[in-house]
């Protein structure tokens, strides 16, 4: 066990995923932690890291399915050979938990797959997304107080906890990221530039056969700027395109797409779905999606935003807040609950910013404020008004409703609803 390891929540659910398949998959962004976290459960680890490696084991690719199980493919991408003979070895021994296959997330182009891999893997393989680190797994949030006893004590015991972090750690929280690497560096000026050299590497990402990924690197720059101003809300991606084409005029509509398509490849742009549950009310709701990044830094870095930027401009504080709180609550929920987080919003103007589902029917809904009574008073007024919308003939009262702040004290109004910093959260 290496001794400067951090301790993952994903952990818990590459267990279960180990006991149920014989194949893992780990994607996720590039830097996230995915080869180290995979090692704590490899007894055999093979790297595609390096050419005489990957020249070597292109001759003898059949030794690397040999070992003591589980066996780890880092950079398996490398050889796409791989894929299948994995897939054949675990038809043929029809055990689980045998190999974990991990990956830098070099999307790979249509003639380098053509011919290689013959098949899906459904049934052998199962997928594990792997997100930056939570501020609990950074050791910056307290977590007494826990997603999961939410759901299931409905007389859980609240405290009347002060929050442990500032305005000033928040934004600096947010703007450094969850990346392992940067928990490393001392100073926070150093640390801060992990995120900025991370959003380098996406805009001169390559494939495997030494191509840019992006042909365009300035388009492709302005619609992660694009996407970064219009964070967390559900900006209209026509409207997006219209804005960048009147400085590209080259861009076209197929090409905006595709790029789109290419960072949700890499796992940089995550957006979160509607809800729609069953209301008392006609009242429609709205199916556009809000959009996120995987992690705040990179949207920061994008528009070059600093902690004192963000201190001087409340406004884009509170939309970055927001998507600093989703990327935990992704961690917490996934991972821990296997639950997904959705958002609400209607035609009447009711919104919630998170709405968690259990597949069980169970869900508890979220509002994400930075502080101040008056935006917290606004967002328990949201959660009151959604609670009294459901049918609950046909759903299930929500085992929680939940204010999470940056700043704030933590406390539980008359009417049960929690209020409190997700420097206080944990899964």
């Amino acid at each position: 066990m290496n001794k400067n390891y951090i301790n993952r929540i994903i952990e818990k659910y590459i267990k279960r995923k180990l006991n149920s398949s014989g194949a893992l998959l780990i994607v996720g962004p590039k830097d996230v932690g995915k080869t180290t976290t995979a090692k704590q459960f490899a007894k055999t680890v093979y790297a595609f890291d390096e050419k005489a490696k990957i020249d070597f084991y292109k001759i003898n690719l059949s030794t690397t399915l040999s070992g003591d199980k589980p066996i780890l493919i880092d950079e398996w991408q490398n050889i796409l050979e791989i894929y299948d003979l994995i897939r054949i070895k675990v038809d043929e021994d029809s055990e689980f938990g045998e190999f974990i296959l991990t990956g830098s997330v070099i999307p790979l182009e249509d003639e380098e797959i053509e011919g290689k891999i013959f098949h899906s893997g459904a049934g052998r393989f199962s997928f594990i997304e792997m997100y930056p680190m939570s501020l609990y797994e950074s050791n910056e949030s307290l977590g007494n107080i826990s997603l999961n006893e939410l759901f299931i004590n409905k007389n859980f015991s609240f405290s009347m906890y002060e929050s442990p972090s500032s305005l000033e750690d928040i934004a600096y929280y947010i703007c450094r990221g969850g990346w392992p690497i940067s928990l490393k560096i001392k100073e926070r000026e150093d640390a801060l530039e992990v995120a900025r050299n991370y959003y380098d590497a996406i805009l001169n990402t390559k494939t495997n056969k030494g191509k840019r990924y992006f042909k365009d690197t300035k388009i492709a720059e302005r619609i992660l700027i694009e996407y970064a101003r219009n964070v967390s809300s559900e900006a209209s991606l026509t409207k997006m395109f219209e804005k960048i084409k009147n400085k590209n005029p080259l861009l076209s509509n197929y090409m905006f797409n595709e790029y789109l398509e290419k960072f949700m490849n890499l796992y940089i742009l995550k957006d979160i779905e509607s809800w729609n549950p069953n209301l008392r009310s006609k009242v429609i709701s709205r199916v556009s999606s809000i959009h996120h990044f995987v992690d705040p830094s990179l949207a920061a870095a994008a528009l070059d935003i600093s902690p004192s930027t963000l201190l001087n401009d409340l406004n884009t504080f509170r939309l970055f807040f927001e998507d600093l709180v989703i990327r935990d609550l992704r961690v917490y929920s996934e991972y821990s609950l296997n639950a997904s987080i959705k958002h609400y919003r209607d035609k009447s103007g009711l919104e919630v910013d998170a709405v968690i589902t259990r597949r069980n029917g169970e869900w508890g809904a979220i509002e994400i404020k930075l502080g101040g009574e008056e935006a917290i008073n606004k967002g328990l007024s949201s959660l009151r008004k959604l609670k009294e919308k459901i049918d609950y003939e046909k759903e299930k009262e929500p085992s929680f409703l939940a204010v999470i702040t940056g700043v704030s004290s933590s406390y539980k109004t008359k009417d049960g609803i929690y209020v409190f910093p997700i420097t206080n959260l944990k899964d």
